[in-house]
Formats: C-alpha cells, sequence, structure tokens
C-alpha cells in the first residue's frame, strides 16, 4: 500500500447499528453492504457475530455475498467469540477478524479486574487463537486514549509480535482531544517494535464533537487506517463521520498529501440510504450531506457566488453526489428507466424486489403527476422493509379512520397473523393515529410506550408522499420503524407495525445480546 494512501474502515453495520433504535434487519444490512462496497470502501465492519443469532446471520450473508472489500467481524478476546466470528466470514475470500481488550487502568480496575500482565497474556492469546483461523487480524485496545502511554506501548508491542497486522487505537469515550491524541500515535510509532510492519489505526468517538479532528490530527503522525460511520452515527454522540474525513483529506490535499479509493459522487445517496434505512435524520446544516451543506441565502453570499463559485464554496456539490437536478419519470417510463435510476440510487435489488417496485411505481404513477429521486427511493425503501405475509408476526391488511372537530376520533384495523388467520379490532383515542395504534395494540397484545412521533413530506406538492417515523419502548429497549405511502394514516400504521414485529420477534426468542465488553 502506498504511504499516501488512507484505509477507510466503515463500521456503520457494527458500531453504528449500535446506535438507541437503529438496528436494521437482514435485508437492510445487506443493502447497505452493497452500497458501501459500490462507495469503495477499503473494510467493512459486518458486526458481531457472537452477539446474537440475527448478527451472526447478518455477518454470514454479508461475508457471502459482498466480495470486494475486507469483511471484518468483531469478537472480545476469548475462544467463543473468535470461533463464532471466523465461522461467520469463512465463506469470504477476504476475511478479518477484530479482536479487542480493554486497557485503560479504569477499565482494569472497575470492568476487567485484571492487572496489567493479565491484559497483555489475554491481547496475545486473543490474537493468536484468530490468527489460526484467518491472516487478517486486527488488535483494538479499547479505551486506548485513557490508557498509559507506556503500558498501551507494552500491549501494541506484544500483539504486534503474536502476529496482528493492523493495530487500532480507540478513543472509546471521546475523551481526546487532537494534539493529545496526535502524541499518542507518535509515541507508539516510536515506541512500538516493528511498529513499521502494520497498519496503523484509528478510531474515534464524537462525545466532544472531536472524532473527525482527531482522526485527521493522527494521520498526520502516520496513522493509515479510520474506522468511521455514514452520517457519523454510533454510540452515544456517534463515530468519526466518514464523509467529513473523506471530504476533509480530499479537499485539502494541499494540506494532507493523503488520499482515499472512496467513490466521493457516491456519498449523498450512500448517507440518505442508512438515513432511511436507520430513521436517523441527517440535521439540515451537517457537513458535505446536509440540506443546507451547498444553500447559500445570504444576499453576499449569493452575489459571490454569481460572480465566482469558490468565493463561497469549497467543494462542489456534483463532487460529493448532491444531486442539481432530478430525473423525473412518469406513468410512461419503462421498466428499464426505472431500473437504471434504482441503481443510480444505490439500491441493489434482485428481479423480484425491481418488479415489485415496477408495480407500485405504475399505481403511484396513476396517483401522481409527477415522480421524484424521493419517490422512487421511498418505492425501494419500502421493498427493503416489505415482508409477504407469514414471514412476520402481523402484517397489515386495511386501516380506516373516522375524525374530526365534532366526532370522538376512532379507528377500525384488521391485520394477518403468521398463519394467515385475519384479525379486527377497532379503538377510540386523542386522535385517528393515536386510535390506529391502540387498535393495533389491542389486536397483538403488545403494548409499547410511545416516545417519538414524526411525519414528514417525501417529496414536493400536494400529492407528495408522506413518511411516518415512529420511537417507541418496551422493557428498556428502545425500537423504531419507518413506512411511506400517499396516506399518512396508513404510513403510520405500518411504521408502527414494524415496531409491534420487532418485539414479536424478540418474544420468540431472537433476542439482540449486546456483551457489555465493546470497543467502540
Amino acid at each position: 500500500m502506498s504511504d499516501d494512501r488512507i484505509l477507510i474502515f466503515d463500521t456503520t453495520l457494527r458500531d453504528g447499528e449500535q446506535s438507541p433504535g437503529a438496528s436494521m434487519n437482514l435485508g437492510e444490512k445487506l443493502q447497505v453492504a452493497h452500497a458501501l462496497k459500490e462507495l469503495g470502501v477499503d473494510i467493512i465492519e459486518a458486526g458481531f457475530p457472537i452477539a446474537s443469532p440475527g448478527d451472526f446471520e447478518a455477518v454470514q450473508a454479508i461475508a457471502r455475498q459482498v466480495t470486494g472489500p475486507v469483511i471484518c467481524g468483531l469478537a472480545r478476546c476469548n475462544n467463543a467469540d473468535i470461533d463464532r466470528a471466523a465461522e461467520a466470514l469463512k465463506d469470504n475470500p477476504r476475511p478479518r477478524i477484530h479482536v479487542f481488550l480493554a486497557t485503560s487502568a479504569i477499565h482494569r480496575e472497575f470492568k476487567l479486574k485484571m492487572a496489567k500482565d493479565e491484559i497483555i497474556r489475554r491481547a496475545v492469546e486473543g490474537v493468536r487463537r484468530a490468527k489460526s483461523h484467518v491472516s487478517d487480524v486486527e488488535f483494538s485496545p479499547e479505551d486506548a486514549a485513557r490508557t498509559e502511554l507506556d503500558f498501551l506501548a507494552d500491549v501494541v508491542s506484544a500483539v504486534v509480535e503474536a502476529g496482528a497486522t493492523t493495530v487500532n487505537i480507540p478513543d472509546t469515550v471521546g475523551y481526546a482531544v487532537p494534539e493529545q491524541y496526535a502524541a499518542c500515535i507518535a509515541h507508539l510509532r516510536r515506541h512500538v517494535r516493528g511498529i513499521d510492519k502494520v497498519v496503523l489505526s484509528v478510531h474515534c468517538h464524537n462525545d466532544l464533537g472531536l472524532a473527525v479532528a482527531n482522526s485527521l490530527a493522527a494521520v498526520r503522525e502516520g496513522a493509515r487506517q479510520i474506522e468511521c460511520t455514514i452520517n457519523g452515527i454510533g454510540e452515544r454522540a456517534g463515530n468519526g463521520a466518514l464523509e467529513e474525513i473523506v471530504m476533509a483529506l480530499r479537499t485539502r490535499r494541499d494540506f494532507f498529501g493523503l488520499e482515499t479509493g472512496i467513490q466521493t459522487k457516491r456519498l449523498y445517496s450512500t448517507s440518505r440510504l442508512i438515513s432511511h434505512v436507520t430513521g436517523i435524520a441527517v440535521q439540515r446544516n451537517k457537513a458535505i450531506v446536509g440540506q443546507n451543506a451547498f444553500a447559500h441565502e445570504a444576499g453576499i453570499h449569493q452575489d459571490g457566488m454569481l460572480k465566482e463559485r469558490s468565493t463561497y464554496e469549497i467543494m462542489r456539490p456534483e463532487d460529493v453526489g448532491v444531486p442539481q437536478t432530478e430525473l423525473v419519470l412518469g406513468k410512461h417510463s419503462g421498466r428499464h428507466a426505472l431500473r437504471q435510476r434504482v441503481i443510480d440510487l444505490g439500491y441493489h435489488l434482485d428481479d423480484g424486489q425491481l418488479e415489485k417496485v415496477y408495480e407500485a411505481f405504475k399505481v403511484l404513477a396513476d396517483r401522481k403527476k409527477t415522480i421524484y429521486d424521493a419517490d422512487i427511493e421511498a418505492l425501494c425503501e419500502q421493498q427493503v422493509h416489505s415482508t409477504e405475509p407469514g414471514q412476520t408476526a402481523w402484517t397489515l391488511e386495511a386501516v380506516s379512520c373516522n375524525a374530526g372537530s365534532a366526532t370522538i376520533p376512532s379507528a377500525v384495523v384488521c391485520l394477518w397473523d403468521k398463519e394467515g388467520t385475519i384479525h379486527r379490532d377497532s379503538a377510540i383515542g386523542d386522535g385517528p393515529i393515536d386510535a390506529v395504534f391502540k387498535a393495533i395494540e389491542r389486536i397483538t397484545g403488545i403494548q409499547v410506550v410511545l416516545k417519538d412521533y414524526r411525519l414528514r413530506s417525501v417529496t414536493v406538492g400536494e400529492d407528495a408522499q408522506g413518511e411516518a417515523h415512529i420511537e417507541a419502548e418496551h422493557q428498556g429497549k428502545s425500537m423504531s420503524g419507518r413506512a411511506i405511502s400517499t396516506d399518512v394514516i396508513e404510513a403510520s400504521a405500518e411504521a408502527f407495525l414494524q415496531v409491534i414485529n420487532r418485539l414479536a420477534a424478540r418474544q420468540e426468542g431472537d433476542t439482540r445480546i449486546r456483551p457489555t465488553e465493546n470497543p467502540a
């Protein structure tokens, strides 16, 4: 690898998915993995195989279906975790096992209750166990940014000698500041035996808003892999945002002298995909991919832009894939045009899914004068989320409401269960949406605490599709649901039903177990 090349390690599917309410199903994870491949990331951390049967299945499916990037699975420094990761990754030609163990004094004392020599022994054993399965092994000393520098150097030296090919230095709690974090990387490069034989990596969290700054400071000191996520999603305040890191390196190549393999024109569409799949909206003023990132309202700015674009724009919107115009499709558009637009928007659908999108597109075209990119995205999202009757606990058949200023709001809901039996019930509520949710709870017998409910227009015009997003809580667990329709009542019911189905799946035993140790 060239010394001026930065490897991009994307952990959207592992650390990013740990954002509260951001869990993805198997179909969604595969869509994201394909999009990350098209984006050009070097390594995809597909998940934590030991965490749950669902995580194992997702990592295994990605390892089998996505080739090109390195596919990575996370494991603690114990045999069960490492062997499970190896099993999930075995069908991929470029597998990596990422093992981790905490090293900071606070973790040693209160979480692990281990002495320094035991930490080193366990780290070495973990790397060697992983090395017995795959040639590509990454090690992370969790909470490295708060670990004593000399001890951190001892740990890193030991795992390098044991066979690690990448050593990652996580700022697990977002505590570091750029100068300090850069000094940590410099210390390791000076004091670790064989450090020039491995890739030095960084993984920064954004608790103080410094994840991107810390990552960039580290590469100035010789780090050559950056771990990050699309839109910066992740635990707590999130991770370093991939799109910000990549565009900083590209825009300021004069300063950094570094480059990546990212296809930057796919940044915007990938950002949109992640936002849709997770239900986590991108803030309007988000750097690179936010709605306002290339908008200019101030008169002085507008005047400058008209005279010379570079007066107020340091990047071109087309360089990150921000659309200048949208391809408008209508009811006379054919399958080929639709298929091409689906591909351009970053979706990977099989022939059956594409046919269903086309059928839904024709129905929508009869109801709307103009169909925009966002409408096509919505149809693709519905297909990614959708399941046939019998595959989930409950499927919506029909919903109707009665509401008005002089009427008690009520709703009637019809649902199919997985055995193919239809159930009907009605309820009253504070409003029509509340009545729909209560009727669904009455039928399914599952009650949740609604924490957030949002409606937004997907496109423009009176006939625009509406997107409903729901966040709910059940026994301390947070879940989200999202659905789109020209009928916002139907969209709300479908989004609420997604939450109910996820709860039903958990009650059947597919409970997501997050081990207490976590490198990020």
